[in-house]
């Protein structure tokens, strides 16, 4: 399959379902910091502890789906109830040895900082998903997922500054 196929050059994408919307519809913008998140993430898993690697690798594989979902017009759902419900699990068993009691300063070491720059492009996918949910009434499920995955991402990057010693919080 070519990677250059031009049918893009008018300002046009296509969708799983065939039709033909502009590049900068709010489904390509959500899917574009979707695919931006992906790829931050594939440069955070090269800096984080290797238990957490996996973890991001496969959030990787359920970001593919969510961007399929939103280019299918919530037509294809393969991200749900179950994946949502493992982000809640991770993040449950990370919040129990981090222990975290006030505000923190992101960033203290550069696993955590990677981390915290796909925490905020998290957030901005999910504000563009919700747009959709809003708006086209599609992406309930991204929305929740991109929800529970910027909670992960915020306690990963503080667990790695604690176990580091490097937390910072602020009083």
């Amino acid at each position: 399959m070519p990677v250059t196929t031009k049918t893009g050059d008018k300002g046009l994408t296509g969708l799983f379902t065939g039709e033909r919307i502009a590049k900068f519809s709010p489904i390509m913008e959500a899917n574009g910091s979707i695919d931006e998140l992906d790829s931050f993430l594939g440069e955070a898993k090269h800096h984080v502890p290797e238990e957490m690697r996996g973890v991001l690798e496969k959030i990787q594989v359920q970001l593919y789906d969510l961007m399929a979902e939103l280019a299918s017009k919530g037509n294809y759902a393969k991200v749900g109830e179950k994946e949502i419900l493992w982000l809640e699990e991770l993040t449950k068993r990370y919040e129990k040895e981090l222990q975290l009691k006030a505000f923190v300063l992101p960033g203290s070491t550069v696993a955590s900082a990677k981390l915290d720059v796909c925490r905020a492009i998290a957030r901005r996918a999910e504000r563009q998903v919700a747009r959709l949910l809003l708006d086209y009434g599609f992406g309930k499920n991204a929305l929740v997922y991109l929800n529970r995955l910027s909670d992960l991402l915020f306690v990963m990057a503080r667990l790695i500054e604690k176990r580091e010693g490097k937390l910072r919080e602020v009083t």
